[in-house]
């Protein structure tokens, strides 16, 4: 059995404007990275079952990239999404409102290559700029 990490954010925003940010690329290329030595120069996202995505994630001094991919298994719109990543992995996201925000919970399966916490902290960096996106704009 994979290990199964989660990470969480409440975010001062209405539900409807949470799903639109997290979802559409347009939005997506404005949080989708860990730091702010990072961007996601592109997006593409095809949100529905059996649809794919592509997220390109990079330093700004060109050093490193990737692209996460994956394709979605379920969406539920403005509750559940999950989706396989190429890899293999498996990643659920929740959206429920409590005490007038959106709580968005993230679990993924881990992978080998980085420790737990590594994995972990990444994750919630990326939520993390995704809460402050979704709060100033």
């Amino acid at each position: 059995m994979k290990l199964l990490i989660t990470v969480e954010a409440d975010v001062s925003s209405s539900l409807e404007k949470v799903w639109k940010y997290w979802t559409e690329p347009t939005h997506i290329i404005h949080w989708n990275f860990a730091s702010d030595d990072w961007c996601a120069p592109r997006a593409s996202n095809d949100l529905v079952k059996g649809g794919k995505f592509s997220f390109r994630m990079e330093a700004k001094d060109g050093s490193f990239g990737f692209d996460l991919e994956g394709t979605y298994n379920t969406i539920d719109k403005g509750k559940r999404i999950e989706y396989t990543m190429t890899d293999g992995r498996k990643v659920q996201v929740f959206f429920s409102v409590e005490h007038g925000k959106t709580k968005v919970v993230e679990s993924f399966e881990a992978e080998s290559e980085n420790s737990e916490e590594l994995q972990r902290s990444g994750w919630q960096a990326i939520l993390n700029n995704f809460k402050k996106y979704a709060e100033s704009n």
